[in-house]
């Protein structure tokens, strides 16, 4: 039986009616750092063998039973994540793919896609004219059956590949079920996609070894991101591959600061040190207290409280519309697309940002919970395990 979300049944107003000191529209200030919002996570619990999606949507603000294509969304939108991360979005990309690696169907993907691009000024990206792409595990268009919560999940990442790697094209391979063994079909019908130079796994499961599953995500040449999960510590796997980057997670906040944003530990983000996987080399020097694999390697924004503008027209427990998403499942295709605008894959590994750091923004406060050993869950100077080595500062890292 596959992964079934289970949404809180809460009423909830449309994203229209929304009063912009809830949260303002996709381009507007977080200057205020948040309290905790109600949110409910897409995709459930995984079972042993299979992997959950890693959206968490918000479920104060969602859109309910109306889709609403032309309200004004809530959460950041591309301008704000480029200026956050400081991205050359507008000139880096063409020629590369970004692929997305999720279970199951999402019917409206490509249309749904086509409003987040119109909504924020993005060129369009369709099948026809090449620059959307979708297939199943197989490569084909024997498409899985449809499931809601992974068509919210599914909607999150193409939108996050739009808004940071406009021209980059966009690969979609839908895997048939939620099993590491389907999902991991799906990640190697990826990588050999020509084009391909980068693919973003939003799901996780329990740690596990690579000597299980490490064969669909070993991929030299091609970066593989990985969500290191939203149940704060504890190692998950494929984020604890010794062959992927793990991305965690920050809270990002506008600030009257020359970078003009701040950036704390989410307190949901994934870390945690694997049982099973050996080491990065590149991460020797940096102080983790791993004995083998340590999560994560670098962050992007996943708190659902400053989180991102996401369209699904799938409704799914009467959420449709315009909402707005946090959970790893963001900083995942975030990191993977500027993978996608620096281009340097197919000649780097995933110990580069190791030897690289002083290109990303160091987040040095917050934490995801409590820990044997203070960096796996406490942010600080230099690697931590919810932000790894920081957030992106332009793509030097990458």
């Amino acid at each position: 039986m596959h992964v079934r979300a289970r949404l809180f049944a809460m009423g909830v107003a449309t994203a229209a009616a929304i009063p912009l000191t809830v949260l303002g529209p996709a381009e507007a200030s977080h200057a205020a750092v948040r309290p905790a919002q109600a949110t409910a996570h897409s995709c459930a619990t995984p079972k042993a063998g299979s992997a959950s999606c890693k959206a968490i949507v918000r479920t104060d603000i969602a859109a309910a039973k109306s889709v609403a294509p032309n309200a004004t969304p809530s959460g950041y939108g591309p301008s704000s994540l480029q200026a956050a991360y400081n991205l050359p979005s507008a000139t880096a990309g063409a020629g590369r793919t970004v692929a997305i690696v999720d279970a199951y169907d999402a019917p409206t993907a490509e249309a749904d896609l086509a409003v987040y691009r119109s909504q924020f000024g993005l060129p369009a990206c369709t099948t026809a004219n090449g620059c959307f792409k979708k297939i199943d595990q197989n490569g084909g268009t024997n498409y899985p059956r449809k499931d809601g919560g992974w068509a919210q999940e599914i909607s999150l990442d193409i939108d996050m590949v739009s808004a940071i790697c406009p021209n980059c094209h966009i690969l979609l391979v839908e895997a048939k079920s939620s099993s590491f063994a389907n999902l991991g079909a799906a990640v190697n019908r990826a990588a050999a996609t020509p084009g391909v130079v980068a693919i973003s796994n939003s799901y996780g499961g329990s740690d596990a070894s690579d000597a299980t599953y490490g064969s669909y995500y070993n991929h030299p040449g091609i970066a593989v991101t990985a969500s290191s999960g939203d149940s704060g510590y504890g190692a998950s796997y494929p984020a604890s591959s010794h062959y992927v980057t793990a991305v965690g997670g920050t809270t990002l906040n506008t600030a009257s600061t020359s970078r003009g944003w701040t950036e704390t530990a989410w307190s949901g983000a994934g870390s945690g040190c694997s049982a099973y996987n050996t080491a990065l080399t590149g991460a020797a020097s940096f102080g983790t207290g791993c004995a083998k694999r340590a999560e994560a390697d670098v962050s992007a924004v996943a708190n659902p409280s400053t989180g991102v503008a996401v369209y699904d027209s799938t409704a799914y427990q009467g959420y449709v519309g315009w909402m707005v998403f946090g959970g790893t499942s963001v900083s995942s295709p975030i990191i993977a697309s500027v993978y996608g605008l620096a281009g340097n894959t197919g000649s780097i590994d995933n110990n580069y940002p190791y030897t690289h750091a002083g290109s990303l923004w160091d987040v040095t406060s917050g934490s995801n919970g409590s820990c044997p050993t203070t960096q796996w869950c406490n942010a600080r100077t230099g690697w931590d395990g919810p932000t790894g080595l920081g957030t992106p500062n332009g793509t030097g890292a990458f």
